[in-house]
């Protein structure tokens, strides 16, 4: 759907500037702009961000916008692909239950402004640097978050290429791979294949959305138990508190040399703890900010996501991140799937298929993963190594 012709969202108190401060998911019809009730403006100010997305990182955030020029400026930075055109109608059956699946992914492509932050050789090519199959629960007020590690060795089904090549299907090749040879519909039917479950969304963040969110953010705040460093990823960080800029968080995602075990699955485990922080962070965060700065958050989190084609307007992104802003990382539960190391390569882990199924069966039946899924597994060697950082709440305003 593109900017033409999507309808303009009702906004409550919006002048259809940049400046403007109304929150289109938020506000309250019979509030004019000039003067909500005092606990209105706090009500505004606590769910004035909403989370769009959990990315390789990280979590794509929206604010509000105006009408007009606004609307469709951040209607039209908006990416999506078709999956459904794509996969046609040989998937797993979707479920309305009121749960919903969404692939979340982190692409490495070496390309363009990626390049530096990326390092390594542009070779055209772009892997799943990072990926999470996050299950959100009926009333969506909690979700489970699955880890699918890299380097885990799949049967990967035969794909069609963004460029229309066909790829045959193949045998015990690494995850990551779905993506590069068949971009985001590849990935989707890898992971529809490996788990039988059916992605209701998918949503794709790279190494320069993710920096420039951060950053827009004003960095994310998180504790180390232990110092870190990694010559590879350029990061460099002493025990204690520490406020993350944007490439400093991208390179805390990415790092696996610099602590645990320098294994794919700790490197997994301190992706999960960065993105409780960062949930907690922003439930915290309040609209605090000036109109300009929420509209460079919209503008910022627009440009950084790629998504399929029924969240790929402001209107159903925005619908989609309201839907998500009661979960906070108490009401989230973040496990790895369930792997043991490759007995061939150690470098390389293989799927414990009876473990797996408990934990795709239970978000089949939108239950929570039982616990027996996720022991004695491979785990990596960082667990505890970040936290997240308490962030007080914003102070109430004053009562007039």
């Amino acid at each position: 759907m593109t900017a033409e012709n999507t309808p303009q969202p009702r906004i409550p108190g919006s002048s259809g500037t940049p400046g403007s401060s109304g929150d289109p998911a938020d506000a309250t019809d019979g509030e004019s702009a000039g003067g909500p009730p005092a606990d209105g403006r706090r009500r505004a100010r606590r769910k004035g961000l909403l989370i769009a997305a959990w990315a390789a990182a990280g979590i794509v955030l929206l604010g509000g916008a105006g009408l007009g020029y606004v609307y469709f400026k951040l209607n039209g930075n908006i990416q999506s692909v078709d999956i459904d055109q794509a996969l046609g109608t040989d998937r797993p059956v979707k479920v309305d239950d009121g749960s919903e699946n969404i692939l979340v992914l982190g692409s490495d492509t070496r390309s363009g402004a990626n390049k530096k932050l990326g390092g390594g050789t542009d070779d055209g090519s772009a892997r799943s640097d990072t990926a999470m199959i996050v299950h959100v629960y009926e009333g969506h007020r909690s979700a489970s978050v699955v880890s699918v590690p890299r380097d885990t060795l799949v049967d990967r089904p035969a794909c069609t290429g963004p460029d229309g090549d066909t790829q045959d299907a193949a045998r015990n090749v690494m995850f990551n791979s779905a993506y590069t040879t068949g971009g985001a519909t590849c990935a989707v039917k890898t992971v529809e294949k490996m788990t039988g479950i059916r992605m209701d969304h998918y949503l794709e963040v790279d190494f320069t959305g993710f920096r420039k969110l951060i950053d827009e953010l004003g960095g994310v705040k998180i504790t180390t138990t232990e110092d870190i460093k990694d010559h590879e990823s350029h990061l460099n960080l002493k025990a204690g508190t520490h406020t993350l800029d944007g490439k400093q968080a991208l390179a805390l995602v990415r790092t696996r040399h610099g602590v645990g075990d320098g294994s794919d699955l700790g490197r997994i485990q301190l992706q999960q703890a960065f993105v409780k922080a960062l949930v907690d962070q922003v439930k915290h965060l309040g609209l605090l900010s000036t109109g300009p700065r929420l509209y460079g958050l919209a503008d910022t989190a627009t440009k950084a996501v790629t998504t399929d084609s029924d969240l790929g307007s402001l209107n159903a992104l925005m619908s989609f991140a309201n839907g998500l802003k009661s979960i906070d990382s108490s009401g989230m539960t973040m496990v790895t799937m369930p792997v043991r190391y490759d007995p061939a390569d150690p470098n390389r882990v293989v799927v414990e298929e009876k473990k797996a199924e408990q934990v795709w069966t239970a978000l089949k039946n939108d239950r929570p993963i039982p616990k027996s899924a996720t022991e004695g597994n491979a785990t990596g060697d960082a667990d505890g190594v970040v936290t997240a950082t308490p962030t007080p709440a914003p102070a109430s305003a004053p009562t007039p």
